[in-house]
């Protein structure tokens, strides 16, 4: 009833309301950081600014609750806080983990043996201490790291909503491929306790200083640097995805403003930014989310320049300076803007966006399998409008469960529950929803309403307060209801589905393939790359990495030490090729399928001779080719 009454209204910037966005509820908690400049507000991960206080100072608003990055999470330590990419650990043993991690140490496979520690270092060198103190694998060069091979896909989209929209999906998809991919669990000579990569190469190139990682800086402030080196940065350049960036489109609202709302549901993590880029962004008419992202890769500096492109490039019609910056921020997904036309026979190239997460494979088959998939996949999710958000702090955890040793067999991740909106129920109290899917499995028409009412009336069973069992057990973003929900899921389930409420994402893709009326043969081969990932996930095939390492320990020169001898690695590598060629069949990576052999034997020893040709020969070779038993004739 107050008079002139402003309230937690998102502003675009501190005290210009958003005339359509949603606002927080009373309980919210919401994940900011507070503007040294502009004292008394607070920007959010959905890009907004909300004010600390009432602008007599007599009502406060929000409400510290923690002064940690994330608040004190129980589910911490079972997500793997001792993977490669956790960044969040409150305890002192967890920090010195996380400082481990940071100096480009990934830990050893277990041995049956029992590594000797030198008690006596204060004569060795600080590399020799640290060799005899820690079990660990020490990489001294970037080339560690940036030398690794990946399988990279870039999709052109019909327009910048739609890249939008599929780099947050392709951001949700980034660590099941790369868990389902991997083949990286040898560095340097050792077998490690990871299956892939990304760590490694996140490692190898994190140039941030000890202020921007949180730790004490002696050399703090450095001028040169971008933020002086004293922005707190809480992920490598190589990293995942900090947040989404699709804003939805003015038809897509619900309730006065519902995409304001995911936003501030999924981007649950902090993503610094540079001020004064966002502050130029959204004068120039960008929306906070893609604001926020852009102002994201400003945090950093360029690692490369070249002569003759610096002063010399027009940023009005160019865009090297833009793609310095772009293109040395490596994370799971790139959102790729197209780039200027200077003339009219340039090639047209719209707006796209670059899957970047999975691990290349042995043969050209499993690369097309899986090249195939995800540009399904993709097509999926546009054609039945599919919807895969979760967290970004899920997602991220998804990213550190994948590095671990046969995730793609063993491990669970997240998932969302509900790729689409719930058919019946509103929140969850006392109501068992129906998944649109659930039809398939249950029948259509009236067999489907009937068992949808039985369903309902006998169960399941709620708590005095109303609550399913349902709704508790299934994990939601704050501030949303079980159409939102998430859990955790094998990659079985993922991919073949679970239950009737999630039909898993091969049965989508044959069913798009269906819709769209493929081709036989095109169908045929595409069936062999689906049965191929589907016995990849259910554990019937190996990941390359588990192959790997089975190879090794079963090598007669491997001593149970996590040592690749170099006898070791020259046979390793001649299988490895010879798997490659088709040369070598392994049933457990590849089942049934055969690859056809791949070679360069007599390819160039015979040349196309262009010298006349005389024309007895030409008879000759025209009467041996009529004799052939296709071209006999046939009597009636």
């Amino acid at each position: 009833k107050c008079q002139g009454c402003r309230g937690l209204f998102y502003r675009s910037s501190p005290g210009v309301i958003v005339p359509d966005a949603d606002w927080p509820r009373n309980g919210d908690i919401v994940v900011g950081n507070e503007i040294a400049d502009v004292p008394g507000w607070i920007r959010l991960q959905n890009g907004y600014y909300l004010p600390i206080e009432s602008e007599d100072r007599k009502v406060t608003f929000l409400h510290k609750v923690s002064k940690r990055t994330n608040p004190s999470n129980p589910e911490m330590k079972r997500i793997g806080s001792t993977t490669p990419l956790f960044r969040s650990g409150s305890t002192t043993a967890e920090q010195e983990n996380l400082v481990s991690l940071l100096e480009g140490n990934v830990a050893l496979a277990p041995s049956k043996e029992t590594v000797a520690v030198a008690s006596e270092v204060e004569e060795a060198t600080e590399t020799e201490a640290r060799e005899s103190l820690r079990a660990a694998i020490h990489m001294d060069a970037m080339a560690f790291g940036m030398g690794c091979c990946c399988l990279q896909i870039t999709f052109q989209a019909k327009d910048v909503d739609e890249s939008r929209f599929m780099y947050d999906q392709l951001g949700v998809l980034a660590p099941i491929m790369m868990a389902l991919t991997a083949a990286t669990p040898l560095l340097r000579g050792r077998i490690a306790d990871t299956d892939a990569r990304w760590g490694v190469i996140s490692e190898s190139v994190d140039d941030r200083t000890p202020a921007e990682r949180g730790r004490p800086d002696s050399g703090a402030p450095h001028d040169a640097l971008a933020g002086k080196g004293q922005r707190r940065i809480f992920k490598s350049r190589y990293d995942s995805i900090s947040t989404y960036i699709y804003q939805g489109g003015a038809e897509e609202l619900l309730d006065g403003g519902f995409q304001n709302r995911v936003l501030n549901m999924y981007n649950d993590i902090p993503v610094p930014i540079d001020e004064e880029s966002y502050e130029k962004l959204r004068e120039a008419g960008v929306d906070p989310a893609l604001a926020q992202h852009v102002a994201h890769l400003f945090i950093r500096d360029p690692l490369v320049i070249f002569e003759g492109a610096v002063e010399e490039v027009d940023d009005e019609i160019q865009t090297e300076h833009w793609e310095s910056i772009q293109s040395t921020n490596w994370q799971t997904v790139r959102w790729k803007p197209p780039p200027p036309r200077n003339s009219p026979n340039d090639p047209h190239i719209g707006w796209r966006t670059e899957f970047r997460s999975m691990e290349l494979q042995l043969t050209d088959f499993e690369n097309a399998a899986f090249t195939a998939f995800i540009v399904l996949l993709t097509r999926v999710i546009l054609a039945f409008d599919l919807n895969l958000y979760i967290p970004m702090s899920r997602v991220d955890a998804n990213m550190q469960r994948a590095h671990s040793r046969n995730a793609a067999a063993k491990g669970k991740f997240f998932f969302r529950r509900h790729l689409a909106p719930l058919e019946e129920g509103d929140d969850g109290y006392g109501v068992r929803y129906s998944s649109m899917f659930s039809r398939a499995v249950n029948g259509n028409g009236a067999e489907a309403a009937e068992t949808a009412t039985a369903t309902i009336a006998n169960g399941p069973k709620v708590d005095e307060n109303g609550v399913s069992n349902q709704r508790k057990t299934a994990p939601v973003a704050a501030g949303s209801d079980e159409s939102n929900s998430y859990e955790e899921m094998t990659m079985a389930e993922i991919m073949t589905g679970k239950g009737d409420y999630f039909p898993g994402l091969i049965p989508l893709v044959q069913a798009y393939v269906d819709y769209i009326h493929c081709d036989t043969l095109t169908r045929r081969r595409i069936t062999q790359y689906l049965d191929f990932i589907e016995k990849r996930a259910t554990g019937q095939l190996t990941t390359t990495a588990t192959w790997m390492r089975s190879y090794v320990r079963k090598h007669p020169a491997y001593q149970n030490d996590s040592v690749l001898s170099d006898e070791i690695a020259y046979d390793l590598i001649k299988t490895c090729h010879e798997i490659g060629i088709g040369k070598v069949h392994i049933p457990e990576l590849l089942g049934d399928m055969k690859i056809d052999p791949v070679t360069t034997e007599g390819a160039y020893e015979v040349k196309l001779d262009s010298n006349r040709v005389q024309n007895d020969k030409i008879l000759e070779l025209l009467g041996r080719y009529k004799q052939r038993k296709a071209f006999t004739p046939m009597k009636s």
